[in-house]
């Protein structure tokens, strides 16, 4: 098209030559005015950022740079934690053994009874080395290993009855005791880990420290970082932190502010009440705050809580008990944010986690935050807002 304007103007100049002495007027040749050619395809128009896409790569944006996500609370913890192993330290419940100490930095607790009627705790601490008191220790019961296992943690305690061998001697428990049992009277370390205090009678004052509990690792060569078929991501489903579950989604969900388990936990009379203010439920024990007496007895609260009903069984006449962790499903409740819903839970071998389900079979999304999971004999009965559950 260009070129046949180009000829055009050619012919135009040359017949404005041959004429161009004729009556100026008459013969006056208007210019011609070529307009210049324009595309007909539209310019594309730049993309506008997509909102909801920048906002769900930059929601988890870290506090400080080298920060990760904790897979046991989901809150923001340094990334040399990344890859460290937790201890789960055994902690006894009576109440000549309280207050604990720096249960309070703990990222799980456990409690479920023993013999006597009495319960024990087991405190999951992620970020422990800095500690210069952890405790008091006590004896283990095999199901708390079983619950330590899935954490992949090393494993504190201060010997236990001989139904623990079997998973303790396990090459693959790596654990740290205060003194020697069974056959091989191996892994006690009573002088090298654990020290006595004088502000309370034994046998409730054998406590460890992060240092003391190094040099064990040093000595019976444990791995400090996860094992490497550990798939920890795996263990909880946390909601995202600027979504939390609030569970008003489930139609099954109750008020949960007072949680009450002293059908559960007789002696004990563990209970739970929940603040409003900061979405915590704080922890109290023989109807007092549960405290830390390292940290200016600050008194111990979780964002999350699991009541998990269990199989149990007596085993001998001195009313060892024996529960059933895994290979089972079993029902139980979840509470966070001053509400609770059914939930059923399933453990599926002894490393695999325990995995806990809504009504409909979907996998609970669980808040950011501490979680405390109380195991309840199958037939007892919790008190939620003064309404019996079992």
């Amino acid at each position: 098209m260009k070129r046949l304007q180009v000829l055009f103007l050619v012919a135009l100049s040359s017949s404005l030559l041959l004429f161009g002495c004729g009556d100026k007027e008459e013969d006056a040749i208007q210019p011609v005015v070529v307009e210049p050619i324009v595309d007909s395809q539209p310019e594309p128009e730049e993309e506008e950022p997509n909102e909801a896409e920048e906002t769900e790569e930059e929601k988890d944006v870290p506090p400080e740079e080298g920060m990760v996500r904790s897979t046991l609370t989901n809150e923001w913890i340094s990334g040399d934690l990344e890859d460290a192993r937790p201890i789960a330290v055994m902690s006894p419940n009576d109440s000549n053994a309280l207050p604990h100490y720096n249960f309070s930095k703990a990222d799980l607790l456990y409690e479920c009874p023993v013999e006597g009627g009495i319960t024990r705790s087991m405190a999951v601490f992620k970020d422990w080395e800095s500690l210069d008191r952890i405790g008091n220790v006590r004896s283990s019961r095999d199901y708390f290993v079983y619950w330590a296992l899935e954490w992949d943690s090393i494993y504190v305690h201060f010997g236990g009855p001989f139904y623990i061998e079997s998973i303790i001697e396990q090459d693959s428990t790596n654990n740290i005791t205060g003194c020697a049992y069974g056959a091989s009277g191996k892994h006690g370390l009573f002088e090298d880990t654990f020290y006595r205090s004088k502000d309370r009678s034994a046998p409730q004052n054998a406590y460890a420290s992060g240092e003391s509990i190094n040099k064990a690792i040093d000595k019976f060569g444990y791995s400090k970082t996860y094992r490497d078929d550990y798939h920890d991501p795996d263990h909880f489903k946390f909601a995202s932190s600027d979504q939390p579950n609030t569970l008003e989604q489930y139609s099954d969900a109750v008020s949960a502010k007072e949680l009450d388990l002293s059908k559960a936990y007789p002696i004990t009379k563990t209970a739970f009440t929940y603040d409003e203010g900061d979405g915590l439920y704080y922890r109290s024990m023989y109807g007092k705050p549960d405290v830390d007496a390292a940290n200016d007895n600050q008194q111990l609260a979780f964002k999350n809580i699991f009541v998990q009903f269990t199989y149990h069984e007596v085993r001998d006449q001195k009313g060892y008990l024996s529960f059933q962790c895994h290979d089972t499903t079993r029902e139980g409740y979840y509470f966070t944010n001053g509400k609770a819903i059914p939930v059923s839970w399933k453990k599926t071998s002894d490393y695999e986690p325990t995995k806990y389900y809504d009504a409909d079979g979907n996998e609970v999304e669980i808040n950011t935050g501490k979680t405390m999971i109380c195991i309840v004999k199958d037939g007892d009965t919790i008190s939620v807002d003064g309404t019996a559950l079992k």
